[in-house]
């Protein structure tokens, strides 16, 4: 009888095995479809945003799909790199938001008296929210590089991707300008640190 059983184990398991060598799955090969994959959670758990900064890191370095299956309507070449331009530059601004997201769950707005118990684990924290900003500095760099290349070929319009013309836009007037954004984090930040630096025996 328990050979009987491990036999049809045996069996079970290589039916299995065999059936799945036949099934197909879905292949994430392009920028686009790692893209597709960025998604805000209602709750913003560290986690949900290393999620989706790997989702988008990788739409950085994979290369574009076929023209036709594009996010926007592509008609020639001139069209197609407008729109690698505006992607690449939206992604960047995507990364900024996501690594800020990830930062402020690290940060820490006020160095409270209450707080002096925990004074080294709060700062442990503010170094971490801090390289975190830091890196989205770079993105930003990244991000004003391809907003600078999309914006001399303003005068091509694409509709259905109107919401990255219109983030070009801010970027090239001024009105959108993360340098300013998170340098006022950091300088917050280095404040806060001296706060806690400054705690003793005597401040709770």
């Amino acid at each position: 009888m328990i050979k009987r059983f491990a036999k049809f184990l045996l069996f079970f398991s290589l039916f299995l095995f065999l059936g799945g060598l036949n099934s197909y799955g879905w292949r994430i090969l392009y920028a686009e479809q790692y893209y597709k994959l960025y998604h805000l959670h209602f709750y913003q758990y560290p986690d949900d945003s290393m999620e989706n900064i790997f989702y988008l890191e990788q739409a950085l370095k994979a290369d574009f799909c076929n023209p036709l299956y594009a996010l926007a309507r592509i008609t020639n070449k001139v069209e197609w790199r407008r729109y690698r331009y505006l992607f690449k530059m939206h992604v960047n601004l995507k990364l900024i938001e996501q690594y800020l997201i990830l930062g402020s769950k690290y940060d820490k707005m006020v160095a409270y008296f209450y707080n002096a118990p925990w004074k080294e684990d709060n700062l442990k924290s503010l170094k971490i929210a801090e390289r975190v900003y830091r890196v989205a500095l770079g993105y930003w760099k990244e991000a004003l590089k391809w907003s600078s290349m999309a914006w001399k070929m303003r005068y091509v319009h694409l509709p259905e991707i109107q919401y990255w013309e219109d983030e070009n836009l801010r970027i090239e007037t001024g009105k959108l300008n993360y340098r300013e954004i998170i340098e006022a984090h950091l300088a917050r930040l280095n404040r806060v640190r001296k706060d806690f630096e400054r705690m003793d025996k005597n401040t709770y």
